[in-house]
């Protein structure tokens, strides 16, 4: 699933497609995510113009000049292809190509496989009382996350510190990648209960959260599997991972004989891939 810094590289990228943007028209070739694409979708937003866009979570709002913003989100296998007017000609639909956006500046693809995304609108004013972002918690880079905040959010908690770096009603838009390397860079084990994690590690772990998403801003996202840009390359950030996804290998601050310690591990909390060294994570 795309995280926070893959949706705010799409988000930037579509920025500098469409702000300013007049859609002429809209195509829907399937309406079943997993929310269902609204019958007057098309309807409502066609010959309105971009007026912002800007990321809610891991959710893509687009305003318009109407007074609705679209909503995007990509779920599990939404990617996003931007096609230019001069390209527009050659463009060919591919399989999974579910909804079509046409403006006076370009066009733009949404494509999921899995249907795990969805397409939305909601009136602009409105949006904060909706069901999709009412109980969402504070954004990683908001100046409201402070050590007080997360303390205050953890105290009463007997859970793992990584599960609760998952719950978006406490901080919105980490997953399970980047909770996996803010905790190593903070130094603090995944196995932590929140209960048990301090104020000053609260603070040391807000610092490190901001660290890592803005260096997987800069990389352009994390790809594993699905996700791309939307001009086709790939995001950068997986070659940068210090735990994520490299199990039985050691990590590249820790002077261990892997021989010994079998490197880094993975553990699964909460249905979801943890990956740490327990040698400098306590």
């Amino acid at each position: 699933m795309p995280e926070l810094p893959e949706v705010e590289t799409i988000k930037e990228a579509l920025n500098r497609a469409v702000n300013g943007a007049v859609i002429q028209s809209v195509l829907i070739a399937e309406r079943r995510f997993r929310i269902p694409i609204p019958d007057d979708f098309a309807t409502k937003i066609t010959g309105a113009a971009v007026k912002y866009l800007r990321r809610i979570a891991k959710y893509v709002i687009i305003d318009l000049d109407n007074g609705l913003s679209i909503v995007w989100h990509f779920g599990m296998s939404g990617r996003v292809r931007i096609i230019s007017r001069d390209n527009l000609a050659s463009f060919t639909r591919e399989k999974h190509d579910h909804v079509i956006i046409y403006t006076n500046k370009c066009t733009l693809v949404f494509n999921d496989a899995r249907r795990f995304g969805l397409m939305t609108y909601l009136k602009t004013d409105e949006l904060y009382a909706s069901t999709l972002f009412a109980k969402l918690g504070i954004d990683p880079f908001d100046e409201r996350l402070n050590k007080q905040y997360l303390f205050s959010k953890l105290k009463d908690k007997h859970i793992p510190i990584k599960v609760a770096l998952l719950d978006q009603s406490i901080i919105c838009g980490i997953g399970n990648i980047y909770a996996s390397e803010a905790l190593y860079l903070a130094r603090i084990s995944p196995l932590r209960l929140c209960k048990d994690i301090s104020l000053h590690e609260c603070q040391i772990l807000i610092g490190a959260i901001k660290t890592i998403l803005q260096k997987a801003i800069l990389a352009g996202g994390s790809t594993l599997k699905d996700y791309r840009q939307p001009d086709g390359s790939m995001g950068y950030f997986q070659f940068q991972h210090a735990v994520y996804g490299k199990e039985g290998m050691s990590c590249p601050d820790c002077q261990c004989e892997i021989c010994k310690t079998g490197g880094i591990k993975k553990i699964i909390q909460a249905g979801r891939s943890t990956f740490y060294c327990n040698l400098l994570q306590k």
